[in-house]
């Protein structure tokens, strides 16, 4: 029984070192793929959109506060007017923060929906790359604090095969 266990114990780091581990830079792979290019360009135009609202909510609001100072300055203008100058300002502040708030919520939505089936692709990639190459894992190279290079195999080229990218 000893012996069996001596045995086991001496095999069980060799075990160890049959296993294969794998890694991949995602920042090499999503610019070259050409659905990533199609989705970046498109959110960057919705974000363009976005911004040139905020641009005219902005220039708006610009408008009305030189309008407000100005009648302020004058000193005869009535107190009616001049609050009612300062509640349109307020309605435009609110306005602009709403605008933004949305606009970024929207713009992520947008993003995540947009991207869902492109990270989809490569997950297939990575794992049908770790399936047929035997890896125990496959790693992402920039969310691991430290790859032994020597004891683990950069898969990106692969994966950028299986995903068509030259």
């Amino acid at each position: 029984m000893k012996k069996i266990l001596v045995m086991i114990l001496m095999l069980a780091p060799m075990s160890l070192f049959a296993q294969k581990f794998a890694h991949f830079d995602m920042s090499q792979i999503l610019p070259e793929m050409e659905e990533y290019k199609t989705v970046s360009a498109e959110l960057e135009k919705i974000q363009q959109q976005y911004q040139n609202e905020m641009e005219a909510i902005q220039k708006e609001y610009q408008t009305k506060v030189e309008e407000y100072k100005k009648l302020d300055a004058e000193g005869n203008t009535a107190q009616a007017i001049l609050q009612s100058k300062l509640t349109d300002i307020q309605k435009i502040e609110e306005r602009l923060q709403d605008f933004y708030q949305a606009s970024q919520q929207e713009l992520q939505k947008k993003q995540q929906e947009m991207q869902e089936p492109i990270y989809a692709k490569v997950i297939a990639a990575i794992k049908k790359i770790g399936e047929v190459g035997n890896y125990v894992y496959v790693m992402e190279a920039s969310s691991v604090i430290f790859i032994n290079t020597s004891l683990s195999t950069d898969v990106t080229a692969q994966i950028k095969a299986e995903l068509g990218i030259k």
